[in-house]
């Protein structure tokens, strides 16, 4: 199962209780589903004509079709899943807390624990989380910062080719 991001994929449905989507009908310029594949995850949202609203990471299924509310990250229920009434409009959608962002002053704030491998800034600066769980290369050249030395799970190996710094702030 693999989290898989797709541009312009909506379609309309209901809501099975708070457990899943069944997926139904296409809207005029949007991919399905499909595109994101069976049993894989992709972050969505879904909206109702009521003003209810909820964002999550859901699990497609070609079966139905259906999108089952794997994890919900915010809603208009205060966080929990919503009972929807009626038809549903759910879409593909990148969400806030999820998101990497550069801020005003190019600066990119990582998170705490890095699953992600080579993640590198076009300055030739890499700044990195506290703990490396994925198998990381810095590319020839580049120098990472840190506040502090990493932690680096067992079986993951952290690769800094002759040329590169380790510089700890």
């Amino acid at each position: 199962m693999a989290l898989t991001l797709a541009d312009r994929v909506q379609q309309t449905g209901t809501a099975n209780t708070t457990v899943s989507f069944t997926l139904s009908g296409s809207v005029t310029g949007y991919q399905s589903f499909a595109v994101v594949g069976n049993g894989n995850t992709t972050y969505y949202a879904a909206t109702d004509a009521s003003g209810n609203w909820e964002v999550g990471i859901g699990t497609y299924s070609t079966t139905g079709p259906t999108l089952t509310r794997t994890t919900i990250l915010s809603s208009s229920n205060s966080g929990s899943a919503v009972t929807f009434s009626g038809s549903v409009n759910v879409f593909v959608t990148y969400p806030s807390e999820k998101s990497v962002n550069q801020d005003a002053s190019s600066n990119v704030t990582v998170p705490n624990s890095l699953t992600g491998a080579n993640v590198y800034a076009s300055n030739g600066v890499l700044s990195m989380a506290q703990t490396v769980t994925a198998n990381v290369t810095v590319p020839s050249g580049y120098n990472v910062i840190s506040v502090s030395p990493w932690s680096v799970a067992s079986g993951v190996t952290f690769t800094l080719p002759s040329g590169s710094r380790q510089v700890i702030v």
